[in-house]
């Protein structure tokens, strides 16, 4: 026999607007810009610049207060007066005061030029090939990345060749085309490996006894250099250290990526563009959000002649009808958005503001060694804010400092008490162990052993196994790879 029975529980849900708004305050500046283009496009009841204010009304001011579900509303139950009331000047739109001018050009000219493949099938036009082998090299250079390898077998080409371009050909005939594909430029092109790249490099250059022996090490010893077994080098080779050093030095002259090197080829580069902007005034520290944060809105006017026309009307037709829902839903979604920015705006402001007095004494000085520890629970606290809002204006912003541009989620490091008790930053304890690594003898690198003793001497009693973290996310290799003749 089936119950029936009612039950009433409390759930906490996001509104649209709230969503709306998580989402704006994680964007950076740029994604930002386009988010805001993007809403331009598809809401005609918004629009971007100074607005006009003659005759201008706060056309929806609140009307959304009272209404719960805008599916069950006619356009009947739509009180046009809410939304034409007589205000001057409107209050919902965005102000820029506190944020700079940013004055700077905000569109970044690309140049068009060819594909690094397009660029090798230009040089191959110069060359005088068979049909077969024209085959066999226009595929051979659709191999190649944008590193400038090619990093399939021969065996596999053979194959696709058959299957793809119904070119039968044998292993030697391909080699033979892949030679000619590595004479192009930029020297090291084509190459199956890295040894196989430095290596063309070197036989590319003017022959010299430095680069004579940087190419047999290549060719007979290449695990050993790649381990920086110098000792065993000179033995094997039958040469001087200094020999050793200068073949070392050609070595390291030459590109491991011969791709990247092409001008003209086009990859998508990211344009850091700061959020935030701080600047030391009179020993004071002075915070500006960037001004492409802060566009000027406004509702369109054509949409609330709109309104008024419907108004006005004595017989409305169903048409009419509909048309005053389509613009309802448009005019609040402009209110909405609009809305949406302001916060975005104060939110953005709040936190970097407050960032920026918890950091004081390093945006004073400049030393990391002054980065007090930070997480964001710290600042959500201060601002009385939720962790994942802080965690939103932290992630993918940048703040334009005295000292660089800098990833604002940087500033945030857990802490860790020295042998004084007190508090310190990570942040801290990775500058000092990037200073001894730098100042150490390069013949002898420092262990990680000898780092964390070094530290402790310091007053930062931390493991090895610490230590080899902070150095990995220094980006510090071990110790035998620092080794240096």
């Amino acid at each position: 026999m089936l119950k029936q029975h009612l039950q009433f529980k409390l759930s906490q849900k996001l509104s649209p607007q709230q969503i709306q708004l998580m989402k704006l305050i994680q964007l950076p500046t740029q994604a930002f810009e386009q988010r805001l283009k993007q809403e331009l496009e598809e809401n005609p009841a918004l629009e971007s610049g100074k607005e006009e204010l003659e005759d201008t009304s706060d056309e929806y001011d609140d009307v959304y207060d009272n209404e719960s579900d805008s599916e069950t509303i006619s356009a009947e139950d739509i009180n046009i007066d809410d939304y034409l009331s007589d205000d001057e000047v409107p209050d919902y739109r965005t102000q820029s005061n506190n944020y700079s001018a940013d004055d700077d050009e905000k569109s970044v000219p690309y140049a068009s030029g060819t594909t690094f493949n397009q660029y090798l099938i230009n040089q191959l036009n110069t060359v005088y090939l068979s049909d077969e082998e024209w085959a066999i090299a226009e595929f051979l250079v659709g191999s190649v990345d944008e590193s400038g390898y090619i990093r399939r077998p021969i065996s596999d080409i053979l194959d696709d060749l058959a299957f793809t371009q119904n070119v039968f050909t044998d292993e030697e005939t391909i080699k033979k085309v892949l030679s000619i594909v590595q004479e192009l430029d930029p020297p090291g092109v084509a190459a199956r490996s890295l040894e196989e790249c430095l290596i063309i490099q070197l036989e590319r250059k003017e022959l010299n006894p430095s680069i004579e022996l940087a190419i047999s090490i290549l060719k007979k010893s290449f695990e050993q250099f790649t381990k920086k077994h110098y000792k065993k080098l000179t033995q094997k080779h039958n040469v001087t250290e200094e020999e050793l050093k200068e073949a070392i030095s050609e070595i390291e002259k030459l590109n491991p990526k011969p791709g990247g090197s092409y001008s003209g080829n086009n990859r998508i580069i990211e344009h850091v563009v700061p959020d935030f902007s701080i600047r030391i005034v009179e020993g004071e520290l002075e915070l500006s959000l960037n001004g492409r944060n802060a566009p000027e809105l406004h509702v369109s006017r054509e949409y609330s002649n709109m309104l008024k026309g419907y108004k006005e009307s004595k017989d409305k037709t169903k048409s009419q009808k509909d048309t005053v829902m389509f613009i309802k839903q448009k005019l609040d979604a402009a209110k909405w958005f609009i809305d949406a920015i302001r916060q975005r705006q104060q939110t953005l402001f709040i936190t970097m503001n407050t960032i920026m007095h918890y950091q004081e004494e390093y945006f004073l000085t400049g030393d990391e060694r002054n980065l007090r520890p930070m997480i964001l629970k710290d600042i959500a606290d201060e601002i009385d804010m939720d962790v994942s809002t802080v965690s939103r204006v932290a992630n993918s912003k940048y703040v334009d400092t005295p000292y660089g541009t800098k990833l604002i989620k940087e500033y945030f490091s857990e802490s860790m008490k020295n042998e004084q008790g007190e508090d310190v930053s990570t942040r801290e304890i990775k500058k000092i162990l990037e200073t001894v690594i730098k100042n150490e003898e390069k013949r002898k690198p420092l262990t990680d052993d000898k780092l964390a003793a070094i530290l402790k001497e310091k007053g930062y009693p931390i493991a090895r196994r610490t230590v080899a973290k902070y150095r990995e996310q220094l980006a510090i290799p071990v110790a035998r790879l620092r080794k240096e003749i």
